[in-house]
């Protein structure tokens, strides 16, 4: 389709309301799910080092667990 100026583009060719409506929604919706899943990624990552440090405590207090077990053992 061409236009014969800028002016045409813009109302295009008397649906210009329904057109930019359109692609302004559509803009709208494109970004909302980026910074939706932008939102979303830095949650989970947050929650990914959560976890990945209570694994640590969990193994660490197992570990000095064991050093008291073996320890106890040891003197009786």
């Amino acid at each position: 389709m061409q236009f014969e100026s800028f002016e045409a583009f813009l109302h295009m060719g008397g649906y210009a309301f329904y057109v930019w409506l359109s692609f302004g929604v559509t803009a709208l919706v494109m970004v909302l799910i980026a910074v939706i899943s932008h939102k979303n990624h830095k949650q989970l990552l947050r929650r990914v080092a959560e976890e990945s440090a209570r694994q640590a405590r969990i193994k660490k207090a197992r570990q000095r667990t064991g050093e008291k077990v073996a320890q106890t053992t040891k003197h009786n």
